[in-house]
This record gives structure tokens, C-alpha cells and sequence, in this order.
């Protein structure tokens, strides 16, 4: 794929966002469009007219014949351990993770198996086209090792994690609050900052790390400043109780987390359901981000995500999977719970806004605007073409769409992994015609 990859001019249509200053942004759409790729960067993107008046022969483009070109998508919260699980009936969080989750994380203790399902995991992300996501492996250390050497050899952007749980687990997946930190810290100066890859420090939440951890989590922000923090935060009633039991000194809690430090602008807390307001205005303050989890938060029955809130108090939302409670890998899928949540809340998403979401503003909350989440020149070559003439149910529909907010809609409500004809990681295709075009 390397001579491949060397330049490549793609003549369709595009749609992609781009930061404005303020925090805020604005979409560009191109009815005829050329997008030039050098190697592993976008080099263009430009009406195919203006383009030609600089010289390009439009002859040479690749011809998309109508298929609609976006940047690929970005998830912010997902669990590669957790695919064997999705679709396990009933449990809300506590009881999931004693009859689901902790099972299936104990089977990575194999090496060999390992490999294999951390392979697989990024191989299922980039057919729904996701090529850039926030993962949590699981607390093995090998592991971790086999998820950032999947996605090195598949060259995608991954910000991941070795588990931390120190109590209150089984004990084939406990680590110790010092053991658990010095493995952390090996597998970031291992990984972190090599090709696009970067650590997440990651405790799964308060219940499972003792005060010694999460307090050796924070000396691990403090020693590497680059590296992010992911954890999960108040997304179950019954958990809120737990950790009001075992930190009773803390003031909510976020608290339990501030405390040592873990509250920072590259920390992303998951779920966020049943926050004080004394909370959600410490996020603001610190600049932390929050994964909006749909489709978990309803299939565990752990609650209705409050976005206007959180929009009003200026913290940045995501929007995330969070497989394998989670009910699809797909950012498509997901902006379907996300819509029909919003409207519970009286807020009817609009489309264009949740195209944001899932592509620059996901990477803007992490950090990553100027790399992924947009076709913007200089940005890693990282899209998707999607044809929804694959897909016979939106292939009617979007023949009746009248603009592009309404063709999107069709495309986040209807669309799965068939529309994505292709999916394009740093110039060089991994998926085509629904089957892996690069193996590793």
C-alpha cells in the first residue's frame, strides 16, 4: 500500500467541519469536490473547479461517482476486552460487571488470546469506520502491549490504557496499587507519543482503586503531562452509594477523583448520569471532557444523559460507544440512541450537530483537532466514502433528501456498517467493499 499511498487525488463530495476560534465551528460541504492525499496527510480539498484552475487535471482523480467522503469517526469511550458481551441480557452496572464483564476480561490472562481479540477489536472499529478512539484494555499489562501493537501495525490514532483495580474485583484481574502504577508507567514510556499512539492512565472507577492508586494515578499525570486520563463517574445510582461508602471524607464524587489530581483538560469522564451541580461546574473549571454513552446508559437502565446541562455549563461533550454495554460499535448506531435520548430531554440533536460530534468535535476534546476529525489540509488522512446504495432502506430515503443536514440524518438513523464503503487510515485503505483490504 506504500506506492499507493504516495499521491492520490479522490473528485466527489465532501463533508467535514473546521474550528473556528471561540470554541466553535463551522461546516463546509462540497457538492463537486477534490481531496489530494500524500502520503499519510490530506495535501487539498478544494471545489473540483478551483482546483482545476490550479493546474490539477481532474482526469486523474478517482472518480467517487456521487459517494459522499467524511472524515473518519472518533469514539471517545469503548472497551476492546468487551465485545464478547455485548447483547448479554439484563444487570444493571454492578451486577454486569460481576456476571459479564470481569469474565470476560479474565480470558485476556492468555497471551496468545490476547493478541488475537485485541486485533480483532480494531478490526471491528475500522469496518463501522471508526479510525481514531479512547480505549480501555484490561488490567493485564501484556495485554495493553498487544492493543497499542495492533493498532501501531493498523496505524490508526489510539489513546489507551492499562486497567487499574486494586480492590473490590476478582482476583485474577486485581493488580496492586504499586504494581498497577509501574506498569502503567513502563507501558507509557513504552507507547506514549510513538507514531499515533498515546497513554490514557485509567482506573476503571473509585470502587476498584484504593486511595493509594488513584493517588499514583495522579503522580503518573504529574510525571508524563501528555498523557490523558479516562475513568468512569456517576453512571449508576447504586454506584454513587458505593462510593459515597468507601470515600466518606469526599465531598461527591468527581471528588474522589479531584482529590488526587485526575481532574485535568485531558481527562474524559464516562457517563456522568447523576452529577451535583457542584460537579458539573468542577468539570468546567478544570476543563475535563464528559463521553456522552447512549446506547449503554440505556441498555443498563443507568439513566437519561442531561447534554443541555452540560452544554450550559460549557463542558465539552463527547459522544462514545462504550462497548460492550454498549449495544453497537458503530458511531452511526449511536448517534441513535444519542437522538432519541435528547429528545426524552427536550433537545432535538440536530444533524449537523451530531456530525460534529462524532468526528471534530471528539477530536477537539481530546486535543487531536489538528490532526483527525476533519479534511482539513494538513490533517492525517484518515476518512470514510459511504454509499448508501448499499444499503436498500436509505438508498430510498436519500434519494428524497432535500439538502445535506437532511441526507446526514438518513445516514445516522438508518445507516450501519454497509455504508461505509470504505475506511482510509494515514492514506491507505483498510476497508473495501465490506471486507478488510490490509490484514495484520
Amino acid at each position: 500500500m506504500a506506492a499507493e499511498a504516495a499521491r492520490q487525488a479522490f473528485r466527489g463530495r465532501f463533508l467535514h467541519c473546521l474550528p473556528e476560534g471561540g470554541g466553535g465551528y463551522r461546516v463546509e460541504y462540497l457538492e463537486d469536490g477534490v481531496l489530494v492525499v500524500e502520503g499519510a496527510r490530506i495535501a487539498a480539498l478544494a471545489a473540483a473547479g478551483a482546483a482545476e484552475l490550479q493546474g490539477l487535471d481532474l482526469a486523474s482523480c478517482i472518480d467517487l461517482g456521487g459517494d459522499l467522503v467524511v472524515p473518519g469517526f472518533v469514539d471517545t469511550h469503548v472497551h476492546a476486552p468487551q465485545l464478547d458481551v455485548m447483547g448479554s441480557h439484563g444487570e444493571q452496572l454492578l451486577e454486569w460487571l460481576e456476571r459479564y464483564t470481569f469474565p470476560a476480561e479474565a480470558r485476556f490472562a492468555d497471551e496468545a488470546f490476547a493478541r488475537v481479540a485485541m486485533a480483532d477489536f480494531l478490526d471491528a472499529l475500522l469496518c463501522q469506520g471508526t479510525t481514531s478512539a479512547m480505549v480501555y484494555a484490561t488490567s493485564h499489562h501484556h495485554a495493553t502491549d498487544a492493543l497499542f501493537a495492533a493498532a501501531e501495525a493498523r496505524r490508526l490514532c489510539l489513546i489507551a490504557g492499562k486497567v487499574l483495580m486494586d480492590r473490590n474485583a476478582p482476583e485474577a484481574l486485581r493488580d496492586s496499587a504499586v504494581g498497577g502504577i509501574a506498569e502503567s508507567r513502563e507501558l507509557i514510556e513504552r507507547w506514549h507519543g510513538r507514531g499515533r499512539l498515546a497513554y490514557a492512565v485509567t482506573p476503571r472507577f473509585s470502587i476498584t482503586s484504593s486511595p493509594a492508586q488513584l493517588a499514583g494515578a495522579g503522580q503518573l499525570l504529574r510525571d508524563h503531562p501528555g498523557v490523558y486520563l479516562q475513568t468512569h463517574l456517576a453512571e449508576n445510582p447504586q454506584e454513587v452509594a458505593a462510593v459515597r461508602e468507601l470515600f466518606p471524607e469526599a465531598a461527591h464524587y468527581l471528588d474522589t477523583y479531584d482529590a488526587h489530581g485526575l481532574c485535568t483538560e485531558r481527562s474524559v469522564f464516562a457517563h456522568c448520569l447523576h452529577l451535583e451541580a457542584a460537579e458539573i461546574r468542577r468539570l468546567a473549571e478544570t476543563g475535563a471532557a464528559v463521553a456522552f454513552c447512549p446506547s449503554s446508559n440505556l441498555f443498563l437502565g443507568s439513566g437519561l444523559f442531561n447534554w443541555q446541562a452540560f452544554a450550559a455549563a460549557e463542558v465539552p461533550v463527547t459522544i462514545a460507544s462504550d462497548v460492550g454495554a454498549g449495544t453497537d460499535l458503530s458511531m452511526l448506531g449511536t448517534l441513535v440512541d444519542a437522538y432519541k435520548v435528547c429528545q426524552l430531554g427536550g433537545h432535538a440533536l440536530p444533524p449537523l450537530e451530531a456530525f460534529y460530534a462524532i468526528t471534530l468535535g471528539n477530536a477537539r476534546a481530546l486535543g487531536l483537532e489538528a490532526r483527525i476529525g476533519t479534511l482539513a489540509p494538513g490533517s492525517d488522512a484518515d476518512f470514510l466514502r459511504l454509499n448508501p446504495r448499499d444499503v436498500p432502506l436509505l438508498a430510498g430515503r436519500v434519494a428524497a433528501c432535500r439538502d445535506i443536514a437532511e441526507e446526514w440524518f438518513a445516514y445516522q438513523i438508518l445507516g450501519d456498517d454497509r455504508l461505509v464503503r470504505e475506511t482510509w487510515v494515514a492514506g491507505e485503505c483498510r476497508k473495501r467493499d465490506g471486507r478488510l483490504a490490509v490484514g495484520n
